[in-house]
């Protein structure tokens, strides 16, 4: 194992320490390893600075050195790092680096992006027989770490099988109501998926599927359905309408009614009956989200135009926005954010031309417009997520977040559907309701008992 450090800032290894933005952390990652270090904990930390780094500059600039890292600490959205160098091996030239990129598991267009990666390769045995390096450099404060040992951290708070238990222990949660708003997200596999768009989903080796070509994907689906977009006002408008086509957005669904999050926490991954014992069941979660009031925007906000609006932007351009700038005119002098200005001023011709550029990477939690039948009957709501954005599977400051386990997958769905909560209900197409109709009065269900959805 080693750590892949890229930075476009020139000069940035001749100091001690570096500072990436978490979004960048794991990026090129295998899934498996990326998820045996996200979260961040003292173990895994202590593992990470155990393997050794290799640090380059975007593109062919400069030479590449080896070392390791003496300290991570996380600071709000950032990773600082500090690093030194190993002294009995030289700089390596680029080129030769670049020889034997395929055996590093170094990807194509990786060396473009300012990124921190995690490769399961041995670095040493790789540039040896490259005859890059002649021997293995000589460290004994370090001992390799073993990733095998690192488990995922249990956020769960509590574990429940029934939706008696599940509506208690809501009720239980439910503090300060008057300061906060509370919303709801229902997760089939607790252990698969994360709290993140699907616009921001990686192939299992790490690369994006869809980020890189955003702007494509909103204007091929406007160009194929334009009639279906007549009525939207705003870009976020056009984003919910796509998420609810199922296009991937930087839009992540939640909703209002734990009952909602419960359903889908059930919908898939119920265990099966196998010599009357029931087996194979994926355990579900319903993650809590509690935010300030004042933190909730509406579908008409600024910020979220500012958000949404990125996803006009090609990624060209989007590299391009310069977030180091500290002067407001400077920063929306820049021709991307001119872009992005007049983007917004489509749909609000009197917005000011003074984007902060906090809000651009941002996550904030929206309520769309009831624009079709699917949000009202799952009494939907939003996070949009700016540039780079990451919702930490632990909360954030802004956003508190706990979780609930759940189990016995096929009961809960049987007691959901007493309570009207079903695929015919959740999702308001004569397709699914004539689906639903079929299953539950179908002769086997009859016989056998009536099944969930």
């Amino acid at each position: 194992m080693y750590n892949l450090l890229i930075t476009s800032e020139a000069g940035a290894w001749d100091q001690s320490f570096y500072e990436y933005d978490r979004s960048r952390f794991l990026e090129y990652t295998d899934d498996k390893v990326a998820k045996v270090f996200n979260p961040l904990t003292d173990e895994r930390i202590a593992t990470l600075k155990s393997f050794p780094c290799v640090f380059a500059y975007e593109g062919t600039k400069g030479n590449v050195r080896i070392g390791y890292l003496n300290a991570i600490k996380e600071r709000g959205r950032s990773i600082l790092i500090e690093f030194e160098f190993a002294r009995d091996i030289p700089e390596i030239p680029f080129h030769a680096l670049h020889t034997i990129r395929g055996l590093l598991d170094i990807r194509d267009w990786e060396m473009n992006r300012t990124h921190w990666a995690v490769k399961d390769e041995d670095l040493f045995d790789r540039l040896i027989n490259a005859l890059i390096i002649k021997a293995h450099p000589s460290r004994a404060d370090k001992k390799p770490g073993d990733i095998e040992k690192l488990t995922e951290i249990e956020t769960s708070s509590s574990q429940v099988s029934t939706v008696q238990s599940f509506i208690a222990t809501i009720l239980r949660a439910r503090r300060e109501a008057s300061v906060y708003e509370v919303f709801y997200r229902g997760h089939s596999n607790k252990r698969k998926y994360k709290l993140e768009p699907s616009l921001f989903r990686k192939d299992e080796k790490g690369n994006y599927l869809y980020l890189d070509n955003e702007h494509i994907l909103c204007r091929e689906l406007i160009v194929s359905n334009s009639s279906d977009f007549d009525s939207d006002e705003y870009t976020l408008d056009r984003l919910v309408r796509m998420q609810h086509y199922s296009l991937p957005t930087r839009l992540l669904d939640i909703t209002t009614n734990p009952l909602i999050a419960l359903y889908f926490s059930c919908k898939s991954g119920a265990a099966k009956l196998e010599n009357g014992k029931n087996v194979g069941e994926e355990e579900g979660e319903v993650i809590i989200l509690s935010m300030m009031r004042e933190q909730v925007k509406y579908f008409d906000s600024d910020t979220a135009s500012c958000i949404a609006n990125l996803s006009r932007l090609p990624k060209s351009e989007k590299d391009k926005i310069n977030f180091g700038i500290e002067d407001i005119s400077a920063f929306n002098d820049q021709l991307p954010i001119k872009r992005l200005t007049h983007f917004i001023k489509e749909e609000k011709p009197f917005f000011e031309s003074k984007i902060q550029p906090e809000h651009l990477r941002t996550i904030v939690c929206v309520k769309g417009k009831k624009s079709n039948d699917r949000i009202s009957s799952q009494s939907g709501a939003f996070l949009l997520f700016g540039m780079d954005a990451v919702l930490d599977e632990k909360g954030t400051p802004e956003i508190k977040v706990s979780r609930i386990s759940v189990a016995n997958k096929a009961a809960i769905l049987r007691d959901l559907d007493l309570l009207n909560i079903n695929e015919s209900t959740v999702f308001p197409y004569i397709e699914n309701s004539a689906r639903y109709v079929a299953q539950k009065y179908a002769f086997n269900n009859s016989a056998q008992g009536d099944q969930p959805v």
